[in-house]
């Protein structure tokens, strides 16, 4: 079913889980992972002229890490990739470019909350992608997932 599947990072915790929801898919379907991780151009181009070489070599150092972190969490064998643009267009783009079946993304990035206000990233992926998208949400701190199914549980009061 998924022979493809591009798993965009921030390196954000709100991230990892979905990470491993990648990771597992990709295990229960024998397919190959592409970890993707987008230095935001308008984040650099809005920043002032002079600091915009340093913000940029920050944010790729920031990227590295996140590709690191999947590495750690899959292993050996998957592709990884920076990417310099608008974030949804380049991770559509990339989707597209390695003819994934599915992409993966976090519902709350690097900006948390005050992404709500900007609008959201993986709102836009969902929006524009041509292939599937599979937004997965951060648990909540008190929440547990259920091993034996994979949903979450509430803990109790």
């Amino acid at each position: 079913m998924f022979d493809t599947i591009v798993v965009a990072t921030d390196g954000s915790e709100s991230v990892k889980r979905a990470v491993d929801v990648s990771l597992d898919l990709a295990a229960r379907f024998d397919a190959d992972v592409h970890a993707l991780s987008v230095v935001d151009a308008g984040e650099v181009d809005s920043s002032p002229a002079q600091l915009r070489d340093e913000l940029r070599t920050a944010l790729e150092t920031h990227a590295e890490g996140a590709l690191s972190s999947v590495h750690e969490r899959a292993g050996p064998g998957i592709e990884a990739a920076i990417r310099e643009g608008r974030p949804a267009a380049e991770i559509c783009a990339y989707g597209r470019a390695v003819d994934a079946d599915l992409i993966v993304t976090g519902t709350r990035g690097r900006h948390g909350e005050n992404r709500l206000l900007l609008g959201s990233v993986a709102e836009r992926v969902v929006r524009t992608s041509p292939v599937p998208v599979l937004t997965v949400r951060q648990l909540p701190a008190d929440a547990e997932p259920d091993s034996s199914d994979g949903t979450e549980q509430q803990a109790p009061a």
